[in-house]
């Protein structure tokens, strides 16, 4: 039953890992504005598994992006007679699907055609100038129906349980509980400038010269890991390289095994992102360039470590229009090297 005067406000973002988990604080700060609102998600159905055990979320929606399921999906959006929808980032999927569903109050990022034709409201991103977090422009969208607040720290709630499960799956790879555990995510699936698998190999042989304690254990998640890399990293130290990504069958256990992370690696990529709204300590690799850079797309948590290419770095060894990031020298394996020690000692 619907309370004539409840909020009810639909948060829509149907992008991917890393760009989804960046609504999560919206999300809390719109209940905390609104404590007896309805609010609910609209992502895609992978993306979903963020928002599991997530106290201010009423309802989960989702949508696979098929053609052939637009008009289900308006149909489900329509049950729940939602007041106002938040269109986190633009696509003229989803701006048609809240117009047809018929909520009144729709807040979109800019004034594209599509979002005009549909009499939706808008803010500006200004062409990013001046340049903020991702999760800050976000933000701006809960702002513009009544949220005041500068806190963006992301989150992802994961259960006691959970994290048993986590745990359990880990010994059965050779991981204890008490191991210090250094995942290295070495993808990005190319959502952001990142190293070759020689400079991640690199870096790892390093870290096990330096870090000669067996308890030191160095896990890798990347799907897209080539076989050739995985082999040399077996032959390098089968009982202290674990490559578990073949194990991992869905984002929720992903989301789980990062929970027991002691430091996650990995460039501006969803994994990076996960690890952050699970206040894991991190070191964050990242390109200069304005949207690549740690200023929009950097960890924020309190327990990391961003690392970007210099000014100098960036001149030295980009293109000079800066469409060709030159990251693979412009960060070296000392500086990470040196991060992940920091972090490792840090209680």
């Amino acid at each position: 039953m619907f309370r004539k005067k409840q909020k009810r406000i639909l948060v829509v973002r149907t992008d991917r890992v890393g760009d989804t988990t960046y609504i999560t604080p919206a999300i809390r700060e719109l209940r905390r504005t609104f404590p007896d609102a309805f609010i609910a998600t609209l992502t895609q159905p992978h993306t979903s598994k963020i928002f599991l055990n997530n106290p201010h979320i009423n309802a989960i929606l989702t949508d696979d992006l098929k053609k052939e399921n637009f008009w289900k999906v308006v149909k489900e959006i329509r049950k729940y007679k939602f007041t106002h929808a938040l269109l986190m980032f633009p696509t003229e999927r989803a701006a048609y699907q809240l117009f047809f569903a018929g909520i009144p109050y729709r807040v979109g990022v800019g004034n594209i055609l599509y979002e005009v034709i549909t009499f939706m409201r808008s803010v500006s991103r200004n062409n990013y100038n001046p340049l903020r977090h991702e999760a800050d422009y976000c933000m701006d969208l809960a702002r513009k129906i009544g949220v005041v607040t500068d806190n963006i720290k992301l989150e992802i709630f994961v259960t006691e349980d959970e994290k048993k499960e986590a745990i359990d799956f880990l010994k059965q790879k050779g991981i204890n509980q008490n191991d210090k555990k250094i995942f290295i995510h070495s993808g990005s699936l190319g959502s952001g400038p990142n190293w070759s698998e020689d400079k991640y190999f690199s870096l790892t042989k390093k870290l096990l010269n330096l870090l000669q304690d067996n308890s030191y254990k160095f896990i890798y998640t990347a799907i897209e890991m080539s076989e050739e890399f995985i082999n040399k990293l077996k032959e390098l130290n089968k009982e202290r390289i674990k490559v578990i990504r073949d194990d991992i069958d869905d984002l929720r256990m992903m989301i789980k095994v990062i929970s027991q992370a002691d430091v996650f690696l990995a460039c501006s990529t969803g994994p990076l992102h996960l690890a952050d709204a699970l206040e894991r300590k991190c070191v964050g690799i990242f390109c200069r360039r304005k949207v690549s850079s740690a200023k929009h797309h950097g960890v924020l948590n309190e327990y990391s470590i961003n690392l970007e290419v210099s000014e100098e770095n960036c001149k030295k060894y980009c293109s000079a229009d800066q469409n060709t990031c030159g990251i693979e020298n412009g960060l070296s394996e000392e500086e990470v090297i040196q991060a992940i020690l920091k972090l490792s000692e840090r209680n």
